[in-house]
């Protein structure tokens, strides 16, 4: 399965009601290192499909979210489950410190 683009309108539906925890790439088309995590997201994605979901949101076309969730920084990731916000990824890392945070955190 592929990361699921998120928008302001449908992150209640896709993140906050989702029965899988979810986490939340919050990024945008100029910022250099989000480009470089994409594709260690997409492995993670089709890796654990059966236990999180990754979900991709622009911060430059969809700016509410990321403000409500006091994004500063681009990459940050954002992990959800049961509706609710359990951790926090700022910047980009590897793909075994991804795994592990996820691990940590569902």
């Amino acid at each position: 399965m592929a990361t699921v683009n998120v928008t302001d309108e449908n992150f209640e539906t896709e993140v906050i009601k989702a029965a899988k925890p979810v986490i939340v790439d919050f990024w945008a088309e100029w910022c250099g290192p989000c480009k470089q995590i994409a594709p260690t997201l997409e492995e993670i994605s089709n890796e654990m499909a059966n236990e999180v979901v990754i979900a991709k949101h622009n911060i430059d076309n969809e700016p509410n979210t990321p403000t409500k969730y006091g994004i500063r920084g681009i990459p940050t990731m954002l992990l959800f489950s049961g509706g609710e916000l359990k951790a926090t990824k700022v910047g980009a890392t590897t793909k075994s410190n991804i795994l592990s945070w996820i691990k940590e955190n569902i």
